[in-house]
């Protein structure tokens, strides 16, 4: 199977049950964030292959396919696909909530950065926020199921902690925001 097709060429691609859309339809803006944060968290997996979240990490990188795959199959169409939903969003808050607990109380903002996964879990989370805004934005004109747009959403809140949580266990203290006026 040849990886390029050249369907693409004149600036539309294909959805999942085979509409054909520009490359600057919302819907594939929405997919291409949603793709971008997927690699950033797989960037984030690079940086130790020994982390205690490395499992996590992979499930949420299969979650983000799921929501790909709902993203790419509009309503109305022959595919009605969905991404994550309401167990895997819980699944976020628990860890978020076992996280949290092996760390200081978060008394003001924080500057991301830290060790090398801490930071690329900040990183990843800005990506997820962009995400989720692509998603909303989409959301506005066409239906998002809502369990696509909290897990997304509950997701930036579990890489901010996940980021907290590397630190700790790499005995970095986050460094916290100081105005500069």
């Amino acid at each position: 199977m040849k990886i390029y097709t050249k369907a693409g060429d004149g600036g539309e691609t294909g959805l999942l049950g085979g509409s054909r859309v520009l490359k600057t339809n919302l819907r594939i803006q929405a997919i291409g964030e949603v793709d971008e944060l997927n690699a950033a968290i797989g960037f984030v997996n690079a940086a130790d292959d020994k982390s205690a979240l490395k499992t996590m990490l992979e499930t949420i990188q299969c979650n983000l396919f799921d929501l790909g795959a709902e993203l790419a199959s509009p309503p109305g169409g022959s595919f009605d696909l969905k991404g994550p939903g309401e167990d895997e969003t819980a699944s976020l808050e628990r860890s978020i909530d076992e996280m949290t607990l092996e760390l200081p109380p978060l008394k003001n903002f924080i500057l991301p950065g830290g060790c090398e996964q801490a930071a690329r879990l900040h990183l990843a989370r800005s990506v997820a926020r962009r995400a989720e805004r692509a998603v909303l934005n989409l959301h506005q004109t066409e239906p998002v199921s809502s369990e696509s747009l909290a897990y997304l959403n509950r997701l930036s809140d579990w890489l901010f902690v996940a980021a907290r949580a590397a630190n700790a266990r790499h005995q970095i203290v986050d460094t916290p925001w100081k105005s500069s006026r």
